[in-house]
C-alpha cells in the first residue's frame, strides 16, 4: 500500500475529516500517464449508453419491456462511471490522495445506488427473458406496462431505501484506525473496516450485500436453469440456436458484472495472496468495463438495437421526390 505524509494516526473521532485513497500501484509517481485511459473509457461509456437511451426513448417500436430495462441499464451503468470519475481523475491529474468526510460517503453513496440498480435490472432482465421463453404465449399478459412500472419503481426503491441510512450511520460512527481507504474511491466496507469494534453498522452492512449482490445472481442463475431446461425440448437446433441468441448479450453482461466482484470476494475471504496491483485491477474491471462494453454487447447482439443505430447514423436524403 502506498504510504502518505500526512496519514493520520490510529485515532477515536466520531467522523473522520478526510479520508486517504490509493491510486493504481506503480503509477503513482505519473499520475498522468493514467488520465487518458481513465477519460477515454469514460466518454466511449457515455456515448454508448447515450446512444442506446435516445434510440430507445425516441423510438416508440422499442418501448416494450426488454427495451425498457435495457435503458435502465444504460443508465446505471452512466451514473455508476460518473460516480467513480472524480476521486479517479484527482488522483490522476493532481495526484490528490485525500478526500473530505462528506464528500467520499457522497460517492460511496451513488457508486453503491447504482451498483445495486445494476443488479436490480439484469435480475429484471433475466425475469424477462425466462418468462419470453418458458410462457411464450402468456408473456404479453405476465408483463403489462402496469407491472412493467411496478418493477421499476420497486427497483428505485430498493437501490434508495436499502443504502440512504449508510452515510448517516457513517458518519456517527467512532473510528479507530487510520484513515487510508485500500480503494481509489469511497466504497462502505472500506470506511465500516475502519470503524471501531462494536459497530452494528457491520451487521446492516451484511444485510445488504447479501439481499442484493448476494441473492441476485442465484436468482438469475436459477432463471437462466429454467431457461436451458426449456431450449433442451425444442425441436430443432435452429430453434435452439435462435432462443440462445436473445440470451447472449445478458449472460454476457450478468458475467461481466458479478464474475470480478465474486473473485473480489473470494480472495478476501479465503484470505489469497493476490498482490495489491491485480486486486486494484480487478475493482477496476468490476466497476468500469460493464458500462464500457455493455453498449457494445447489446449492440452487436441484439439486432433491433443495431438497425435503429445504423438508420440514425445514415445521412439523411435531400432533395425533389421524383
Amino acid at each position: 500500500m502506498s504510504t502518505f505524509p500526512n496519514q493520520a494516526a490510529p485515532s477515536n473521532t466520531s467522523m473522520a475529516p478526510t479520508f486517504l485513497l490509493v491510486g493504481m500501484p506503480g503509477l503513482s509517481a505519473v499520475p498522468s500517464w493514467w488520465t487518458i485511459p481513465l477519460i477515454t473509457i469514460y466518454l466511449l461509456s457515455a456515448l454508448g449508453n447515450g446512444t442506446i437511451l435516445c434510440v430507445i426513448a425516441l423510438d416508440p417500436t422499442l418501448h416494450h419491456p426488454m427495451y425498457f430495462f435495457l435503458f435502465l441499464l444504460s443508465v446505471s451503468d452512466v451514473g455508476l462511471a460518473t460516480a467513480l470519475m472524480p476521486t479517479l481523475l484527482g488522483l490522476a491529474f493532481a495526484g490528490v490522495h485525500a478526500v473530505p468526510a462528506s464528500a467520499c460517503l457522497l460517492q460511496m453513496f451513488f457508486v453503491h445506488v447504482f451498483s445495486v440498480m445494476e443488479s436490480s435490472v439484469l435480475l429484471a432482465m433475466a425475469l424477462d427473458r425466462a418468462l419470453s421463453i418458458c410462457r411464450p404465449l402468456h408473456y404479453p399478459t405476465l408483463l403489462t406496462n402496469d407491472v412493467i412500472s411496478k418493477i421499476g419503481l420497486a427497483i428505485a426503491f430498493r437501490c434508495l431505501g436499502l443504502h440512504l441510512p449508510l452515510p448517516f450511520l457513517l458518519a456517527h460512527m467512532s473510528y479507530c484506525h487510520p484513515q487510508v481507504l485500500t480503494h481509489s474511491y469511497c466504497l462502505h466496507p472500506d470506511i465500516a473496516h475502519l470503524a471501531c469494534p462494536g459497530s452494528w453498522s457491520a451487521v446492516y452492512s451484511l444485510f445488504v450485500v447479501l439481499s442484493a449482490m448476494g441473492l441476485d445472481p442465484l436468482l438469475i442463475f436459477f432463471s437462466y436453469g429454467l431457461i436451458g431446461r426449456v431450449l433442451q425440448g425444442l425441436g430443432s437446433s435452429e430453434e435452439r440456436w435462435k432462443a440462445g441468441q436473445t440470451c447472449a448479450a445478458h449472460l454476457s453482461a450478468v458475467l461481466l458484472f458479478y464474475m470480478p466482484m465474486i473473485l473480489l470476494a473470494l480472495t478476501d475471504r479465503l484470505r489469497v495472496p493476490v498482490p495489491q496491483p491485480a486486486h486494484t485491477l480487478l475493482s477496476y474491471v468490476h466497476f468500469l468495463l460493464p458500462p464500457l462494453i455493455n453498449p457494445i454487447l447489446y449492440s452487436v447482439k441484439m439486432k433491433e438495437i443495431r438497425e435503429r443505430i445504423f438508420k440514425r447514423l445514415q445521412p439523411k436524403k435531400v432533395g425533389c421526390a421524383q
